[in-house]
């Protein structure tokens, strides 16, 4: 089930799915560690006449959206066969780790009657299913899980007064469902402590008068000691829990709106998922540097592990959107965090941990019985290429003066190095799609461009032989691009070719699969200018052959995709990210306002399949256009953020917009 909000501050990221559950709860990192780890859920549930009904249930009727001016979720959930409608406002603290939630319970119905309301808690603290305890504590009147450095307290009041009922539990295990299942009498046991898998659940009642209206502050505070958490707990009785969440709302207010862009004629709809999207971005960043590439746990289950990693490619392009938006300070972090992580030859592994530790991996050490490097070189590409961008934008000469020798000049001896000596190209590693094995346009472009970035630096740093040095293995690469990838014939560029060694030759194979990171990679780089001819045809050509010609539309990864593929006939799902690429091509060779046209079409194609709360996912269904696979996917909403930069710059270079982006 694909996630429906994100909230977060940096420490902790908070996802919900379709019903307003809490499906994720990470701590103490964005990512790492996931405290409901997806397969549970703290369920919701209203007990009215005598029987107790689950948000989860078809009766109810909910539609979550999202501020467009602070990540604040608004969740409306109606369930007419019960006459009760709840409105959610939901929050994560901006200044400490407290999730905070406000529910206006309504009695529909013009009669008096009792009506319940329950939190259910199913914990899975350190991801480890044994040795957790909850426990009522009196003295706070709060029900706290806790185990080792990882505790949460909940807590809650009904118009100022304490919650009424609780219970703790063991869930899925003695042959024991939940204790959920406790609130179905409408009374709890007030079982005032369990261990091993434990839940709990909280229950507030009142009677409502005829269609009367009644206020839930409802929190979870997180910390790594109790008394941390009961100091937390106090903290939003003193200040009032409506406090902490205007003041959260002002500080995201302020945040969002520092930057006066001038949209110009870009519609409310795309304005505000660009808002959201940022919001979206920032709440994936962890306040240690790693910019994960989706909290949605839901991968896990029909899968072998989460998307809740930082690759350098995705935050890479995450970093790029923050910069172009003027939130240099996440980017910043983002990339010390990575040169913090680089390894010593000068090149970044397949992906990371949120602390800094080697993520999983399905990309081998061993080829052919002989040791190949488990790389994309991309990846270590596209961080020194976002750093050039990063510096353009903040002018941090100390910072990249800092990282120089330890990141950049690291990496770019490393790409410099890695390459075939005969064509100059780069070596064979995985592409960005992480599936194929090779010597990828995509990856050779950024190799290129990442190199240009490096000889830059140097210059700038007054490193003249190192930036010789870089400026001529990128030209070498630039000439071998447009030697061995590009097939003038066809007016395409390879997908990736592959070099087969012998005793005395070297041949070639040529996978000839269009894919669209090809052109984009010649075009986002540098490697031709826009409006070459050759450039030109291999993105109309990628066009054709990739765009969906269903009612979805959009555009696919690459001829005969199979990742989430839902039918026969089509070249794969349609991505957002791959949609905008095409987006980006339209606003790079634009000269005319007409010529943005199609541009401004894709940016609300996108916003057309984003969720009702901004939400964009990895894919779309190719004949439903339902989101699927990573949902939210943080590199969806970069692309999205960049193109709509993208196209108000363009608008100030035709002379259209005096101040559309104030950064420039």
């Amino acid at each position: 089930m694909s996630r429906s909000l994100a909230l977060g501050n940096g420490n902790i990221l908070v996802c919900f799915d379709k019903n307003a559950q809490v499906r994720d709860f990470y701590f103490p990192y964005v990512g790492l560690e996931n405290h409901i780890g997806g397969h549970f859920v703290h369920r919701i549930g209203v007990w009215v006449d005598g029987n107790i009904s689950w948000i989860s249930e078809k009766d109810w009727s909910v539609i979550i959206e999202s501020g467009e001016n602070a990540p604040v979720g608004n969740t409306t959930a109606i369930n007419e066969e019960i006459g009760v409608n709840l409105k959610f406002l939901d929050v994560v603290y901006n200044e400490k780790n407290i999730f905070i939630r406000k529910v206006l319970i309504k009695n529909a119905r013009d009669y008096e009657r009792e009506i319940k309301l329950y939190f259910c808690h199913e914990f899975e603290l350190y991801e480890t299913r044994r040795g957790d305890t909850a426990y009522f504590d009196p003295v706070n009147n709060a029900v706290i899980h806790y185990k080792g450095k990882r505790v949460f307290l909940v807590n809650g009041v009904c118009e100022y007064k304490k919650f009424d009922d609780y219970t703790t539990g063991v869930f899925h295990i003695q042959g024991k469902d939940g204790s959920y299942k406790d609130a179905e009498d409408g009374v709890l046991s007030k079982n005032p402590i369990e261990h091993g898998l434990t839940d709990s659940v909280l229950g507030f009642y009142r009677a409502f008068k005829p269609n009367e209206e009644r206020v839930v502050h409802y929190w979870v505070a997180v910390g790594e000691s109790i008394d941390e958490v009961v100091e937390l707990n106090k903290y939003v009785l003193e200040k009032n829990p409506d406090y902490l969440i205007n003041t959260t709302h002002d500080f995201w207010n302020a945040w969002i709106n520092k930057i006066k862009f001038s949209f110009f004629d870009l519609d409310d709809r795309i304005i505000k998922l660009f808002k959201k999207s940022l919001f979206i971005i920032r709440a994936h960043s962890d306040n240690s540097g790693a910019i994960i590439a989706s909290g949605d746990s839901s991968m896990l289950q029909g899968g072998k592990d989460t998307y809740g990693y930082m690759w350098p490619r995705d935050a890479a392009f995450s970093a790029l959107a923050l910069d172009m938006a003027g939130y240099v300070n996440v980017s910043q972090r983002l990339l010390s965090f990575c040169n913090n992580i680089i390894t010593d030859q000068g090149y970044f592994m397949h992906k990371y941990k949120p602390d800094g530790s080697l993520g999983s991996s399905w990309h081998p050490w061993v080829r052919n019985g002989a040791m190949e490097l488990p790389i994309q070189e991309d990846e270590t590409a596209l961080i020194i290429y976002s750093l050039w961008e990063h510096y353009k934008i903040s002018k941090d000469l100390e910072f990249i003066e800092s990282v120089y020798n330890s990141l950049v000049k690291k990496s770019a001896d490393f790409m410099v190095a890695f390459r075939d000596e005969k064509t100059g190209l780069p070596k064979p590693s995985y592409d960005l799609w992480e599936e194929h094995f090779g010597i990828s346009t995509f990856t050779t472009s950024s190799v290129y461009g990442a190199l240009n970035a490096a000889s830059n630096f140097a210059k700038l740093l007054g490193k003249k032989r190192s930036a010789i040095k870089y400026e001529k293995a990128a030209n070498e690469i630039k000439e071998a691009i447009l030697k061995y990838l590009y097939d003038s014939k066809e007016g395409v560029f390879y997908k990736m070719i592959n070099m087969e060694k012998s005793d005395t030759t070297k041949e070639y194979q040529i996978d000839k699969t269009i894919d669209m990171s090809a052109p984009y990679g010649i075009l986002t780089f540098g490697v031709l200018e826009p409006n070459d001819e050759r450039m030109k045809q291999a993105m109309e050509k990628a066009f054709d052959r990739l765009s969906c010609k269903t009612l979805t539309g959009g555009v696919a990864r690459y001829e005969g995709d199979m990742f989430y593929r839902v039918g026969e006939n089509i070249p794969g799902n349609p991505w957002i990210i791959t949609t905008l690429w095409f987006a980006q091509y339209h606003i790079a060779k634009a000269r005319t306002i007409e010529d943005l046209t199609i541009a401004k079409g894709w940016l609300n194609w996108v916003v057309d399949h984003s969720s009702s709360s901004g939400v964009l996912s990895e894919q779309l269904n190719t004949f439903t256009g339902e989101q699927l696979s990573a949902t939210p996917l943080t590199w969806s909403h970069a692309a999205f953020v960049v193109t709509v930069i993208q196209y108000l710059n363009k608008l100030e270079e035709l002379d259209l917009c005096d101040n559309c982006n104030p950064l420039n």
